[in-house]
C-alpha cells in the first residue's frame, strides 16, 4: 500500500514515522514524499496527509498528546452535557504551549503511552479529569472509563495518583455502572445517606437502582429503551415489581440530564413518604 493511502485510510491521516517503517515504507520513500509533499513531516517524527486537521494534528503539532476530556471523548468516554469542548493537551514538563489556546496540562505522567500514539495515556487522562472538572462529572467520566475500558477497581486503586482528587475518585468510583447517565444518577443521591444499590436483580431483570428495600428508579438512556419490544419488555417488569410491593419511578435521559430539580424533588417525596422502607 502506498504511504499516501495508508495515512488516508489506516490512520485518521496522521501517524508517527516508525508505524510506517513497520508497515514496510522505507526511509528513503518517506523522505522522497517529504520532498515532493505528498506527505507532510511535523516535527520529524509524524507524518500527515497534506490535507490532515484536527486534534491529532495539532497534538503533534504542538509536541503534545490530547488528553483530559479531549481523549476521553476520542476514547468514546460518556463526558457530561455542559464540560466545555476546547482542546485538551498533555505538554512535558517543561514544554511551551506556544499560540495554543486550548487548555494544557503538565501533570507528571502517570503511565506513560507509547511513543507512536497522540493519545495520553488512560491513567494520565483519568488524572488530569480528577483536577480538571468539579468532583461529579469527573466520577461519572471514571466511571464510564472504567466501563468502556474495562478497568479493574483494584488496580485502578493501586496506580500511584498524584492528586489528592484522583485518588478519592479511585477509592470510590464504581464498576456497577451501566452507563454515564446511571453514574451521574448516584453520584448526585450519594449524599442523602439512604442506602443505594445498583444492578440488583428482581423478580428476573436486574434493576438500574434500587432505594432502601422497596423503591426501584429505572434510568432510560438513549437507544436502549427505544424498541417497541423493549418498551413491553419494560412495562410488564414494572408490573410485576409492583406487584410484588415495589414502587418504580422511570426517568429519561432528558429529565435527569436537563430537568434534575423536579426528578430530585419526586425522589424527595418517595423517601419522605416511606417508600423506600419494607412493609
Amino acid at each position: 500500500m502506498e504511504l499516501i493511502e495508508w495515512l488516508r485510510t489506516g490512520t485518521v491521516g496522521i501517524a508517527h514515522r516508525d508505524l510506517a517503517v513497520a508497515q514496510g515504507a522505507k526511509l528513503s520513500h518517506i523522505r522522497a514524499a517529504v520532498r515532493t509533499g505528498e506527505v507532510r513531516a511535523i516535527r520529524r517524527q509524524w507524518l500527515a496527509t497534506p490535507e490532515a486537521t484536527g486534534e491529532l494534528v495539532d497534538a503533534a503539532t504542538h509536541g503534545a498528546r490530547v488528553g483530559c476530556v479531549s481523549a476521553a471523548r476520542r476514547r468514546k468516554w460518556w463526558v457530561p452535557e455542559g464540560v466545555d469542548d476546547s482542546l485538551h493537551l498533555h505538554f512535558r514538563a517543561h514544554g511551551r504551549p506556544a499560540d495554543f489556546e486550548g487548555v494544557a496540562h503538565w501533570n507528571a505522567s502517570v503511565a506513560p503511552a507509547s511513543h507512536t500514539s497522540l493519545l495520553a495515556s488512560v491513567e494520565d487522562c483519568l488524572s488530569q479529569i480528577a483536577v480538571c472538572l468539579d468532583p461529579e462529572s469527573a466520577r461519572v467520566v471514571w466511571e464510564s472509563a472504567i466501563q468502556v475500558e474495562k478497568l479493574s477497581i483494584a488496580a485502578l486503586r493501586g496506580v500511584r495518583w498524584t492528586s489528592r482528587a484522583a485518588k478519592e475518585l479511585a477509592e470510590c468510583s464504581s464498576d456497577l455502572s451501566d452507563s454515564g447517565l446511571e453514574s451521574l444518577f448516584l453520584t448526585r443521591l450519594s449524599s442523602w445517606g439512604v442506602p443505594l444499590r445498583q444492578q440488583i436483580f428482581v423478580a428476573g431483570h436486574f434493576v438500574d437502582v434500587l432505594i432502601g428495600e422497596r423503591l426501584i428508579v429505572q434510568i432510560d438512556g438513549y437507544g436502549f429503551h427505544s424498541s417497541s419490544a423493549q418498551r413491553s419488555s419494560d412495562v410488564a417488569h414494572d408490573a410485576e415489581l409492583r406487584l410484588r410491593g415495589y414502587t418504580v419511578l422511570r426517568f429519561t435521559y432528558s429529565q435527569i440530564v436537563r430537568e434534575w430539580p423536579t426528578v430530585e424533588r419526586a425522589l424527595s417525596r418517595a423517601v419522605a413518604a416511606g417508600l423506600h422502607l419494607a412493609a
